[in-house]
């Protein structure tokens, strides 16, 4: 869709900007504006009582870990004056604009309506909670977590008297808020309709994710929902889709948002499946109308698909950038593409992503590569070395980095945050090998992750390595040799039933038996993690064999596939 452009005024010039909507791109938007203009008359119109609040803060405030609300406050409309000199309305309701009067229309606490008019007028409604048509929702026990006025309620609902909660929705509030309540001692089960938590994790990411908070003391009720609350003198009782009933003394609404963008749609604004549609300077179909923001569409960086990005650091810049556009004009950047760049703490796991996910490549038709690592965070003869999950997706012809998601104890968001720079920065996968990174034994290895994916993509794009995966295994089993090169002790511990074990070491000397046992099948290689397969690989494949190894090895098959599918001594 073309947006309206407009003719940007000078800078200098004195003209009124209305900002509906504070915290990340409002705020932003706000405060570039004045940087940008001394003389401009900038009116932010907030619903809420508080125009610049750290939203992302609020699961550790319930928790504890923040211990006071005026931590949560960035800003207040009284320091907002005082610095940029912002006429910033609290309790203000907008209720629409005219878009050819160019005035906007608002309502406060009292119910009066006040008309605001505008030069430039930018939109950041954000989202509101959705609330799924669940019978007895209505219970005073149901409680969101979207403002500072929710974590309030919430905590002091936990301290009260919580002895069990169940949150609905395993996105990364929910996630954040189960792990607070469970660190708490209070008994947290968490329903999720989708077959894991966080759903655009990977399974083998997620399984990761959820072994940990089983750890926790949290019970995970997935591939169901709730269909009502049954209100009780003491307790709720939370219902599930299969007939399971939850006792609740809390219960945390998560199980999404819609954008809040009626107003605004009813007023002209183009949207779609309610979100607002703007161009890459952030300008609507209306002239003198710009969005940002949780309530706008952004295009993804990999796929060019149009979708929500909710997140903070995307909302901030988006805010920024529509500021430059109005007063600078064709020197303005334009709002760059979305990677979703997220992390999320999970007990003692951080688990990290940016980019795209094997659905959504698929959906896009997108043919790629998958690659699976568990290297150490640092030198693994320095204390402290803990494992690391890595998955990578790469296109497969031009070894394009696609997307990518890692979990581990330590280490997971400095490898996620340059995989992030590099695919802003268009590298190819094969490139990180020369990624020049800081590197000392507490901090690293001279091989980084971030190298060796570099070093297994290579040798994968130029056939030094050929893969198998975890979930191709129940058909690869009817007509391929499995073959584990695992040590004897690691085999008899636990192995794919119906696997030959012969260890990488002794595999040159062995070679006929391995001929024997094969019979002309195609041979699939597996280790603890890769490495060793991939030495196997390399002899066989010099052999003239037909060989492949698994990604990621026997972690990786665990994680997708569940230990249950192997034999254990």
């Amino acid at each position: 869709m073309l947006m309206h452009t407009d003719r940007q005024p000078p800078i200098g010039r004195s003209h009124l900007i209305v900002v509906v909507g504070g915290v990340a791109a409002g705020m932003s938007a706000a405060a570039r504006a004045r940087r940008l203009s001394e003389s401009a008359q900038i009116t932010v119109l907030e619903r809420g009582q508080h125009p610049s609040f750290a939203n992302c803060g609020l699961p550790y405030f319930v928790g504890g870990e923040i211990t006071e609300p005026h931590d949560l406050l960035v800003q207040t409309p009284a320091s907002l004056k005082a610095s940029l000199n912002l006429d910033v309305r609290i309790g203000h309701e907008v209720t629409g604009f005219d878009h050819e009067a160019k005035v906007v229309f608002a309502t406060d606490g009292s119910g009066q309506t006040t008309e605001f008019p505008y030069d430039e007028l930018i939109l950041a409604p954000g989202t509101q909670a959705l609330r799924p048509t669940i019978a007895g929702l209505d219970s005073p026990r149901v409680h969101t977590l979207r403002t500072v006025e929710d974590a309030i309620a919430l905590r002091e609902s936990i301290h009260k008297h919580a002895r069990k909660a169940v949150v609905l929705g395993a996105g990364f509030i929910g996630i954040e808020a189960a792990e607070a309540f469970a660190q708490m001692g209070v008994e947290t089960s968490v329903v999720e309709l989708a077959p894991h938590v966080i759903p655009p994790l990977e399974d083998e990411i997620a399984s990761r994710v959820a072994s940990e908070l089983e750890r926790l003391g949290v019970h995970l009720f997935t591939s169901r929902s709730a269909v009502e609350i049954k209100h009780g003198p003491q307790v709720d009782s939370v219902c599930l889709s299969d007939g399971t009933a939850l006792e609740a003394d809390v219960v945390v609404l998560s199980v999404g948002t819609r954008p809040d963008t009626g107003p605004f749609e009813q007023s002209g604004v183009t949207c779609d499946r309610g979100f607002i549609v703007t161009d890459e300077h952030g300008r609507t179909n209306l002239p003198g109308v710009y969005a940002a923001g949780d309530a706008t569409l952004s295009t993804d960086e990999v796929t060019g698909a149009a979708r929500p990005v909710a997140l903070a650091g995307p909302a901030n810049r988006a805010g920024r950038l529509i500021a430059d556009a109005i007063f600078l004009g064709d020197r303005a950047r334009p709002i760059p593409r979305a990677l979703g760049t997220a992390i999320v703490r999970v007990g003692e796991l951080t688990v990290a992503m940016t980019g795209a996910n094997r659905a959504s490549l698929e959906a896009a038709g997108t043919s790629f590569h998958t690659l699976h690592l568990h290297p150490n965070q640092h030198a693994g003869y320095f204390p402290g070395a803990e494992q690391l999950s890595i998955i990578v997706h790469i296109g497969r012809s031009d070894g394009r980095l696609l997307g990518a998601q890692a979990v581990g104890k330590a280490g997971v968001d400095k490898r996620i945050d340059i995989l992030a720079a590099a695919m802003r920065n268009g590298t190819t996968a094969p490139e990180l090998i020369d990624f020049d990174l800081a590197y000392a034994p507490p901090y690293g290895s001279a091989k980084d992750p971030i190298n060796f994916i570099g070093m297994v993509a290579e040798n994968l794009l130029d056939g030094t390595l050929t893969l198998w995966y975890a979930q191709q295994l129940d058909d690869l089993k009817k007509d391929h040799l499995i073959l584990d090169v695992r040590s004897r002790a690691e085999f008899d511990a636990m192995h794919i039933p119906g696997s030959l074990n012969i260890p990488h070491t002794e595999l040159r000397e062995r070679l006929d038996e391995v001929r024997g046992a094969a019979q002309g099948r195609g041979i699939r290689l597996l280790c603890k993690s890769g490495v060793r397969a991939h030495i196997a690989n390399r002899i066989l494949l010099q052999e003239g064999l037909d060989s492949a190894s698994l990604s990621g090895g026997i972690l990786t098959l665990i994680d997708a596939l569940g230990s249950e599918r192997l034999t254990k001594g």
